[in-house]
């Protein structure tokens, strides 16, 4: 397995030296920035994208509930402070762990191990490789792993993909109940051919050839669903439109 990539935000200089000697000692983790200042670490976060947060909550400016809500998801949060009422809303953010100052090393083991569990059973979920990626034009399927079980999809019979959270649904057109596997939106769009898929939303990506109608407000019609182009991604979705209809719409 490849090293956990790390950093640690806490305003208490202290608390910081004391996780970095925590890390510096443990197997797997690697250690890409420290910082007292919850502002100037959203960038370095952002520029990053380290696979793992040791996050302080209680910290001016920027407090570290406000933060988790700032950062990809693909980045986890293990939090660490000395409140601990604030243990069930770091839950709101799925954070990997909850650690109580004073920090003991024994606790903070504990709570790698479950960021190493994570990143395991996360790496393992990635589709196949090779021939069933976007990157190969030819590709007219994708293995998803659904109940730890690969099962092959037709692109062909995909109508739309929804977002939530980690996870992500595939309707297909010959059953109601949808697949739902372990991936990000982003790697979705990554692996479905772009002639054949558009992502209109934040949570949608729909099958362009399978589209009903769209409504004056700008509505897709998609099998039983009816999905929202936002602004974001209509500049492009229109282009499709024009393609397809000289004249606009």
């Amino acid at each position: 397995m490849n090293p956990i990539t790390c950093i640690i935000v806490d305003d208490e200089p202290l608390a910081v030296k004391l996780l970095e000697s925590f890390v510096a000692k443990t197997p797997d983790l690697e250690l890409i920035g420290s910082f007292t200042d919850s502002v100037e670490a959203i960038n370095a976060i952002k520029e990053q994208k380290p696979d793992l947060l040791f996050l302080d909550i209680q910290m001016p400016d920027l407090n570290g509930m406000e933060l988790a809500h700032m950062i990809s998801s693909e980045t986890r949060v293990i939090f660490t402070t000395a409140f601990k009422e604030y243990a069930f809303e770091s839950y709101e953010v799925k954070a990997l762990d909850f650690l109580l100052k004073p920090i003991r090393y024994n606790k903070f083991i504990a709570a790698v191990e479950k960021a190493r569990e994570w990143f395991a059973a996360h790496r393992s979920q990635e589709p196949l490789p090779t021939d069933h990626t976007a990157a190969d034009t030819n590709a007219k399927s994708v293995f998803l792993k659904v109940d730890g079980e690969y099962q092959q999809v037709a692109f062909s019979n995909i109508l739309y993909v929804c977002g939530m959270k980690d996870y992500v649904m595939f309707y297909l057109e010959d059953i109601r109940k949808p697949l739902i596997t372990h991936l990000t939106m982003k790697s979705v769009e990554d692996i479905l051919p772009t002639q054949q898929f558009m992502r209109v939303n934040r949570s949608y990506i729909v099958a362009l050839d399978k589209i009903r109608k769209v409504d004056r407000n700008d509505c897709i019609y998609i099998g039983d669903e009816i999905i929202h182009v936002t602004d974001a991604f209509k500049e492009a979705f229109s282009q499709f439109l024009q393609s397809k209809f000289p004249g606009g719409k």
